[in-house]
Formats: structure tokens, C-alpha cells, sequence
């Protein structure tokens, strides 16, 4: 804490109140207002932070083993600025594809993709999910041939035909993008910051404050600061 301090400048006491306005997800702007503070000095301290949720998520991924969950969401503006047209939604728009994998009642891991093809889906997946895990996706044709890479237990949810079978069902993936839209709304867009919005949407999913302000404290013991470490 004390090397935050001197890389800050801040007094702890405002710098403890910074760190607890960040575990809220108070925006920047609406904190740099409640402590008095410039709003770039918040953003350089909430970047700081979500930079090590980043580097933490990476360095906490293992393999995904039990019933996991894949599906792959789409982020971005519903139409570009300059191309008129409908607003759509999902495939064959512009928006940035992102695949996702949810453990059940564990972890979650997301990947930012070139595309949601059969070849990039698989390379998202090998090699961090279990082979003997129960595989659960949708009918998306980039799903195709899981079976033949090692995935002998995969189910396939037609949403057509309902939205599941049994206890088979992709709910707790789509409970993450729906969390995480509706996070990243209120920051108007992050384009240039999505990658950290997004390892950071993982690390706040199903946690509560406490847990959250441990964790951060702990990162921020560990992480090596700029020009001071």
C-alpha cells in the first residue's frame, strides 16, 4: 500500500475511498466529484487497477473441467456512424465477436476473436477445457466438429426448439453477457479499453464488495508499479 501511496500522491485515506468507489464500479467521472479530485487522476488510478485485474485473470486461468459452457456474444455500436441501414444485432454486423467459457458454479473466461468460425471457436477452447468436461454450446455451425478435436461430450442447445434440455442449457454463460452488457453501457463505449472492461467484467461476476476489495488489495501488493518498482 505504501508504494501505491508514493506512486498516487495521494493521502491513504483518499486513496482507500478511491479503491472503495472502484470496487462499487462508480464511474470515474462520478468519482473524481464525490473526493474532489481531478478526473485524470482517477482514470490513471482506475487504469492502473484494471491493468492488474488483467495481468491476475491471465495468470489465474486453468483448466475448465466438470460442465462448462461456451458460447460466443458480440460488443459494439448496433450500426457503424456513416453506413445507413438497420441497426442489427449478432453475426454479419460490425460489432467485435468474444467467446466465452462458464464452469458451472466457478469461473468464467472470455477471449476476444477474429471471428466466430469453426476454426476460431476450437482454438479459443482446446487446450482450456477439460477434454472429458461436458461441453454445452448453441446450434451455431462454428461448434461443429468438437467431437472430432477430443470434445466427446458435447450437447448442443437448438434455441429454436427451446432453450433447454433438461440440465442442459447455456443460462450461465448467457447470465455473464448479460451482466456484462449491461455493465459496459454505462461507460458510453471502450473501444480503446475494451480488452481490461472485459477481464475485468470476469473478475466482478458473482462477487460481492468484500471479496472484490480483498482481491484488489491483494493485487495491489504484488503488482509492480510504475517507476517505482
Amino acid at each position: 500500500m505504501a508504494k501505491l501511496i508514493k506512486w498516487s500522491k495521494l493521502s491513504r485515506s483518499r486513496l482507500l475511498k478511491l479503491i472503495e468507489c472502484f470496487c462499487l464500479d462508480i464511474e470515474a467521472s462520478k468519482t473524481a466529484v464525490l473526493l474532489r479530485l481531478n478526473r485524470n487522476t482517477v482514470n490513471r488510478h482506475y487504469t492502473l487497477f484494471r491493468r492488474m485485474i488483467f495481468t491476475h485473470q491471465l495468470m489465474q486461468l486453468r483448466l475448465f473441467v466438470g460442465v462448462v459452457e461456451a458460447d460466443e456474444s458480440y460488443f459494439g455500436p448496433a450500426r457503424l456512424r456513416g453506413r445507413p441501414g438497420a441497426r442489427r444485432r449478432g453475426r454479419g454486423t460490425f460489432k467485435q465477436p468474444v467467446f466465452g467459457i462458464y464452469e458451472r458454479q466457478g469461473r468464467v473466461y472470455t477471449e476476444i476473436v477474429p471471428n466466430c468460425s469453426a476454426h476460431a471457436l476450437q482454438r479459443a477452447l482446446r487446450g482450456k477445457v477439460d477434454p472429458k468436461s461436458v461441453v454445452l454450446t448453441d446450434a451455431w455451425r462454428g461448434y461443429d466438429g468438437l467431437v472430432d478435436v477430443g470434445y466427446d461430450k458435447h450437447i448442443r442447445i437448438n434455441k429454436a426448439q427451446g432453450f433447454a434440455k433438461g440440465r442442459a442449457h447455456i443460462n450461465g454463460i448467457e447470465a455473464f453477457w448479460s451482466f456484462t452488457k449491461r455493465r459496459l453501457a454505462k461507460f458510453n463505449g471502450v473501444k480503446k479499453l475494451f480488452p481490461l472492461h472485459l477481464k475485468e467484467c470476469e473478475w466482478r461476476y458473482n462477487q460481492s464488495l468484500p471479496t472484490l476489495k480483498a482481491s484488489l488489495f491483494s493485487l495491489i501488493k504484488s503488482y509492480p508499479l510504475p517507476n517505482i518498482c
